[in-house]
């Protein structure tokens, strides 16, 4: 995915009629994804202690994407984990094992929009490339600069807002300069200390696709599989 997909995409098609945005939508679709994925899994599992173990598994999961500097992915599963369906499973949740719910609150604290996302954007402070950034809010950076900003002053180009565009998209072309090149699931093992499982199989349902995931994006329909198994 080129930056400019990310400009065109903010723009609007009425001023780039014939720019592609393709791989930026895939990009937006796959995050939402994951995002009801997380909170699907969740929600169809009957089982107490198998939902409970499930949980501990996409904390898990979250850790090692943290750690390999996926925040896109990072994100999406964090924010299928604090889903309102999710959220209130308190009877699941104290069955989390207190390492990993520790992490969790840790996390938790990233997806905190206060100051402008401050805390996430600390995080991402510290990075370097190669890795991957949450693009939705590189995209609200870029929608602020286009609304707030006029394009022509006086007739004559507004050349500031040029510059914040260019800088916002460099965090992208950055990431793309050098390859991105995470650990595959297939070589995820426990690590001593760390807490970190293999994660290719979730405990309910016990086999998974990535690229076949089963996804209930009706935000009704998983409170209300939530308050089945949780009234």
């Amino acid at each position: 995915m080129h930056e400019t997909e990310l400009l065109y995409y903010v723009l609007g098609t009425k001023k780039f009629p014939n720019s592609p945005t393709a791989n930026l939508e895939r990009f937006i679709r796959r995050f939402n994804v994951v995002v009801y994925w997380v909170a699907t899994e969740i929600c169809l599992c009957a089982e107490l202690s198998k939902r409970a173990r499930l949980m501990r598994k996409f904390i898990q999961m979250a850790s090692i994407l943290y750690r390999e500097k996926n925040i896109n992915s990072f994100m999406a599963v964090m924010y299928g984990l604090t889903n309102s369906a999710v959220s209130r499973l308190h009877n699941t949740w104290k069955k989390v094992p207190k390492v990993q719910l520790k992490q969790f609150r840790k996390y938790e604290l990233i997806l905190d929009p206060f100051s402008n996302h401050d805390a996430l954007r600390k995080v991402v402070a510290k990075l370097d490339p190669p890795y991957i950034p949450y693009l939705p809010l590189i995209l609200k950076d870029l929608t602020f600069i286009n609304e707030g900003n006029k394009t022509r002053q006086d007739n004559l180009v507004n050349f500031e807002k040029m510059k914040l565009f260019a800088k916002t998209l460099k965090i992208m072309k950055d990431c793309r300069n050098q390859p991105y090149l995470p650990i595959s699931p297939e070589t995820v093992r426990s690590k001593k200390g760390t807490g970190l499982h293999n994660i290719q199989k979730p405990s309910c349902p016990e086999q998974f696709n990535s690229r076949k995931l089963h996804v209930i994006s009706d935000q009704r329909k998983l409170t209300q599989l939530s308050r089945a198994i949780e009234p």
